[in-house]
């Protein structure tokens, strides 16, 4: 290899670590949001019959609970989508980062 390409292959694979820092980063987030909408179902089974509240931007306006927790499955159901697309994408870039790890040492060696 050259040394231009030996630049680029390492270049590459900085840009591949950069990627799946990204998706670690907004798996965790996601994770949060998730265990976060979890709590608050939870919190919503257990006050059943109470007044329930929602917050909306600065003002927190009465809703309906099963409408609040429609609203909440509804976004969990989203947000595990999106996980599932994370962890689909941290498996490309993972294997993408092994096959460029062999060829970095090759060029070493």
């Amino acid at each position: 290899m050259t040394d231009l390409n030996n630049s680029k292959l390492i270049e590459e694979f900085q840009l591949y670590q950069q990627q799946y820092q990204t998706i670690m980063i907004q798996k965790e987030q996601m994770r949060m949001q998730e265990l976060e909408i979890e709590k608050t179902l939870e919190e919503l089974e257990l006050s059943k019959g109470e007044k329930v509240y929602k917050i909306t931007g600065p003002i927190m306006i009465k809703k309906n609970g099963e409408e609040i927790k429609k609203e909440l499955q509804e976004k969990k159901e989203d947000i595990d989508l999106r996980l599932k697309t994370l962890t689909k994408a941290e498996e490309r870039v993972t294997s993408r980062l092994k096959e460029m790890e062999a060829d970095l040492k090759r060029m070493v060696k």
